[in-house]
């Protein structure tokens, strides 16, 4: 409990700062109070996170592999196939990031996307997306120092790119007028001082050295084992918002804007159960890798009791705040209905996100992680599909609620399942 505890908190703070300055920055577009401007963000975050998808993917295979191999006493194995595949990650998060931009338009018209709201969600995408690569290194940097147990540094990397960020968004957006391309700025800025601070943090593990060709192959075997099971597993949570965000315009640009502040309020809110899903993962692979099973029950244990507890304290917390939250983000009409029925009563079902999550973790790094695919795939599709369909006759509240009922189901189903790999190792 204290490995994962100590883990998983750090990472908490290193997140919550990211996904903190995330919220404040879409509190300055919305005191603009320029509809078009807070739906589009809410249409190209839908995007991006498609993209964030696949680069978490990338990082869970680094980070469960170099995790086995440091635990097996194997760290110079571990450096050159982490060096090797970082080349491969730069190379898919290019690619990615530039196919994005080029089709930014098209791709927001299918979200439901139109006039000036599609227009600057476009302009948006094109600044930050041929950026990728910076987000890449970024994970990857973090993850390797939590794989070498660095927890403190890798809180300190992210920490520095949010200050940055933080300084910089009301410049850009107030001061210099620049409304969400300002954001955009801020962004790409922050994520470069990111790379830079994970860079000098790693020389001092000696866990990177210069790329060799010949080891790109086996380490693209290897982690892409892990790795692209990962990505399938990460891709359904942004397809399945995609779905809903393509539901929700059809009932205008105030319930996108509501759908967006959700967005937004939930990683800031939940930073600890996400960091437990990168934390916890280490610890299990090193625990496998050291023949200890034992332990890698006791720290799936652990990550359950603190998703629960985390969950409850944040309901109670949304709950009674969930008025002046209304404020704060200039919330209007349908907006305010959704805004309250989240922080009253759908924050609940995060619980069982945060089972479905802990369990994928579980999945990818200890030899499974066809099972999480599998899971994030029916959470995405059979948990999301039918139950938002049906909602969507009700309105934005109905996606809502459909949208959680579904994941009750598949997150229930992961953690049995996690506990009979265990059982099973």
């Amino acid at each position: 409990m204290r490995h994962v505890v100590v883990m998983a908190g750090t990472g908490a703070i290193g997140l919550m700062a990211v996904f903190a300055v995330d919220l404040l920055n879409f509190y300055y577009i919305s005191r603009l109070k320029d509809p078009n401007l807070t739906a589009a963000i809410g249409f190209a975050g839908a995007i991006g996170y498609v993209q964030i998808a696949v680069s978490i993917g990338m990082t869970i295979g680094l980070g469960a592999v170099i995790g086995r191999l440091i635990g097996a006493r194997k760290a110079t194995r571990a450096r050159r196939l982490a060096s090797a595949f970082l080349v491969v990650m730069l190379a898919v998060a290019a690619v990615l990031g530039i196919m994005t931009a080029s089709l930014a338009t098209w791709l927001l018209g299918l979200l439901g996307a139109s006039g000036e709201a599609q227009n600057q969600a476009a302009s948006f995408l094109h600044l930050v997306s041929p950026a990728l690569p910076l987000v890449c290194m970024g994970m990857a940097q973090s993850a390797l120092l939590r794989a070498v147990g660095d927890a403190r540094r890798s809180m300190q990397v992210t920490l520095v790119g949010a200050a940055v960020s933080a300084m910089l968004d009301p410049i850009l957006i107030f001061l210099l007028h620049m409304g969400l391309m300002g954001a955009a700025i801020s962004t790409i800025v922050s994520r470069s001082v990111v790379v830079l601070c994970g860079y000098i943090s790693l020389r001092d593990h000696y866990m990177l050295e210069r790329p060799r060709l010949r080891a790109i192959k086996p380490a693209t075997q290897r982690i892409g084992a892990v790795a692209l099971p990962a990505i399938a597993t990460n891709l359904a949570t942004p397809v399945g918002s995609v779905f809903v965000t393509h539901f929700m315009s059809r009932f205008g640009l105030e319930a996108i804007s509501g759908q967006a502040t959700i967005d937004r309020i939930v990683p800031v809110a939940f930073a600890f159960v996400f960091a437990l899903t990168g934390s916890v993962g280490p610890i299990m692979s090193q625990n496998l890798g050291a023949g200890r099973k034992d332990r890698v029950k006791e720290a799936l244990g652990a990550s359950l009791k603190l998703t629960a507890l985390c969950v409850l304290l944040t309901w109670a917390v949304l709950a009674l705040c969930h008025g002046p939250i209304i404020h704060l983000f200039a919330a209007k009409g349908v907006a305010v209905q959704i805004i309250t029925l989240f922080c009253c009563w759908l924050v609940a079902s995060y619980f069982f996100v945060g089972l479905l999550f802990v369990s994928n973790t579980a999945f990818n790094n200890l030899g499974h992680p066809l099972y999480s695919t599998m899971f994030n795939w029916g959470r995405a599709t059979l948990g999301t599909i039918p139950f938002v369909w049906i909602g969507a006759h009700y309105g934005p509240i109905g996606i809502l609620v459909g949208q959680s009922l579904g994941v009750v189901l598949f997150g229930t189903l992961a953690v049995l399942t996690a506990f009979r790999v265990i059982q099973k190792l």
